[in-house]
């Protein structure tokens, strides 16, 4: 099982900032990449606690209730830092801490509701997170044991636990090591970013009880600072639209396979990619409409836990995996002419070959 760095905001767009004409926002995209770069390339070690944890036991099952513990990094970067507040203990003076510790919470019981699921490994996994992580650095990830927030740089990046997908997106990578484990690289990889914005954008719209119809599709709205041109890191609606701004750029995303970006930045463009599938998923679940997690959600969880998904698996055999798995659950109805309308629109071939 790979232990990937996997972060919400892709190096293409810290680069950009590094570039900047802004030294203080250039300084503080430098320091983000330095920082990423470090805890990428370090070995991971899994924590006891963790590993015993997701043991299952065959003692008599109660309702599963999250086991969440937030530490404070105190702008260092060793991890996890200092314990400041654990499962079922009072909210602190730190809003930071409460809105990871609500993040995590609002994460486990969309899992746990709407798909039966004990934690990110199924069998109660530990959410641990850290906050204030480091000086101004720009970036949230999880690191194959836990989530890391960062402060933001005030500029540009406001404070990484104010968007609730965000923390929804990167524990659902946790999801992903434990189910598919999806290589994180090219279209495998760009899935794996996929799969944490179809969940994070969940985790938002089962928090805020919104239908397909009523969610912004948005990945991280309101981690911009208000200056900046741009809604969101990411556009699930409309891949490519989420931002345009002078000092960030443009949104790369593409929303169709006539416009997939090959490159070898990016882990083979991962976070570029995955605006792809992102659409497939939106399409799936508009043309379903009401919640989207009982429809195309339910799909979307079935295909990763199937068994049924390679770890270098490429967009044709998702989109194939994702018409079996509706078919399996629902028949030959509206749900899998919405999944192979969908894969149609974005110009993948619903089938093993192709792509």
């Amino acid at each position: 099982m790979t232990s990937p760095f996997c972060a919400i905001v892709p190096p293409h767009l810290l680069e950009h900032l590094a570039a900047s004409e802004n030294p203080s926002v250039a300084a503080a995209a430098r320091r983000t990449l330095i920082a990423d770069a470090s805890t990428r390339t370090a070995r991971l070690l899994p924590r006891a606690e963790a590993r015993a944890a997701a043991t299952p036991t065959d003692e008599p099952a109660e309702p599963a209730a999250p086991r969440r513990t937030v530490h404070d990094a105190e702008h260092r970067t060793r991890l996890p830092g200092v314990k400041v507040r654990g499962e079922g203990e009072e909210a602190t003076a730190d809003a930071t801490v409460n809105r990871a510790y609500a993040g995590l919470g609002a994460t486990f019981a969309l899992f746990r509701d709407a798909f039966g699921r004990d934690s990110m490994d199924g069998a109660g996994l530990p959410l641990i997170a850290t906050v204030h992580y480091d000086e101004k650095y720009g970036n949230a990830f999880w690191n194959g044991e836990q989530m890391v927030f960062g402060d933001g740089d005030g500029e540009i990046f406001l404070d990484f636990t104010l968007p609730v997908d965000v923390i929804g997106h990167e524990l659902a990578h946790g999801f992903t090591q434990h189910t598919a484990d999806l290589e994180y690289y090219g279209q495998s990889g760009a899935l794996n970013e996929s799969v944490s914005d179809v969940f994070g954008s969940l985790v938002k719209q089962y928090t805020l009880g919104q239908t397909a119809e009523q969610a912004d599709w948005l990945i991280g709205e309101g981690l911009f600072h208000p200056d900046v041109e741009g809604a969101a890191l990411r556009s699930m609606k409309a891949p490519g639209t989420a931002y345009d701004d002078d000092v960030l750029g443009r949104d790369p995303q593409p929303a169709h396979m006539d416009d997939y970006v090959r490159t070898g930045r990016d882990n083979g463009g991962v976070h570029i990619n995955s605006g792809i599938p992102n659409r497939a998923f939106h399409l799936v679940a508009t043309e379903l409409g009401g919640h989207a997690w009982e429809r195309a959600g339910r799909i979307w969880y079935d295909v990763m836990t199937s068994g049924a998904l390679a770890p270098d698996t490429r967009f044709s055999e998702f989109a194939a995996a994702t018409v079996a798995a509706a078919r399996a659950r629902y028949g030959d109805g509206a749900e899998i002419q919405a999944v192979l309308k969908a894969w149609s629109a974005v110009g993948v071939p619903a089938d093993r070959a192709g792509w």
